[in-house]
């Protein structure tokens, strides 16, 4: 959440669970808790008072790096226990998992 708000700027909750293809409903104590840790702010909206808008703070940022700088090192440790072609599946397999991610779905109902 951290990153999508670094990364997009400010979002409203469900801005945010739509990006990361959640409900909003299932984030709620995630926010509050990132909140409640200084991480991120929740302010009324510019456009609509009653919908809060998220922005990451001064503090998150650097949580932010350090958590992303700690799973950057575990993945190259992890990558590196593999072989080549090991390296050559997980590489494909996230090309098609990309494809498969932008692929539209289909309207419900």
């Amino acid at each position: 959440m951290l990153g999508h708000l670094h990364r997009h700027g400010p979002a409203t909750p469900g801005e945010v669970a739509a990006a990361l293809r959640q409900r909003p409903q299932s984030f709620t104590r995630v926010f509050a808790e990132l909140e409640t840790e200084g991480l991120m702010v929740r302010e009324a909206g510019a456009v609509d008072r009653r919908q809060p808008v998220l922005s990451l703070t001064e503090p998150g940022r650097p949580a932010l790096e350090r958590e992303m700088g700690e799973r950057d090192a575990w993945r190259a440790g992890a990558l590196a226990s593999l072989s080549a072609t090991e390296r050559g599946v997980l590489e494909l397999a996230a090309e098609l998992m990309e494809r498969v991610a932008d692929l539209e779905t289909p309207a419900s109902g």
